[in-house]
């Protein structure tokens, strides 16, 4: 007599996760990376350094604010063609790719901001960039009857402006719920449309197999005649 007890299987729910693992599963997987970028990229510093377009003599106080605007626009070719290299000890792509230029539209006023690795290099391209917008002003105020004046020099930042390992850790916690959610609500559609597949394989007649045999009518019993 076999007195091996019967194996008994796990039900499916057990063998596998569920489908509400997928969500927390997500988001730690997203607070993963975030903080691991957080973590591993370099930070960096922003400083700001503002220039005021002020009219010449004899010249109309409107046409500041439009040559603010255009000095604006062009803010990173005159810092390259000038010595803004020299005094920031940078190459021209670095001055285009790390120093934006941006203006007010009520006031003739130019704020310059640059990023890098370290505080004293922000602040040196700042510096350059509004050294260099004033020196060309100043080589061509007699055509356009404006100057551009330093108003406030960049000043040495003491925290960084790239996010920090936390925030990138809750920003990628965010993505990761947020796609893990989506994926829930797409799971149950093709689940259904798996099932009803199924169901529809499981009640048409297999391929090949004979058709039932329709029973032949009954032959009327004969009748002898009467003589």
């Amino acid at each position: 007599m076999n007195t091996t007890p019967p194996r008994t299987s796990l039900p499916a729910a057990l063998r596998r996760p569920g489908r509400w693992a997928v969500l927390p599963a997500a988001v730690l997987a997203g607070a993963a990376l975030g903080g691991g970028y957080g973590a591993l990229k370099t930070p960096q510093y922003a400083a700001t350094s503002y220039v005021i377009v002020v009219p010449a003599e004899k010249s109309d106080p409107a046409a500041a604010l439009g040559f603010a605007q255009a000095y604006g626009r062009v803010a990173t070719d005159i810092a390259v063609t000038g010595d803004a290299q020299v005094w920031a000890g940078v190459t021209a792509d670095t001055l285009r790719r790390s120093v934006r230029a941006e203006t007010s539209p009520d006031a003739p006023m130019i704020s310059i901001t640059a990023q890098a690795e370290q505080p004293s290099k922000a602040v040196s391209m700042a510096d350059g960039v509004a050294r260099a917008l004033v020196l060309n002003s100043s080589h061509v105020a007699g055509s356009t009857g404006v100057k551009v004046v330093q108003f406030s020099r960049a000043t040495k930042p003491i925290a960084p402006v790239s996010p920090s390992a936390p925030l990138s850790a809750l920003v990628g916690a965010c993505a990761g719920g947020l796609l893990g959610g989506l994926a829930l609500l797409v799971r149950p559609k093709r689940a259904a449309s798996r099932g009803e597949a199924r169901h529809s394989r499981q009640t048409a007649a297999p391929a090949g197999s004979a058709p039932a045999a329709v029973p032949a009518p009954a032959t009327a019993a004969h009748q002898p005649e009467a003589v």
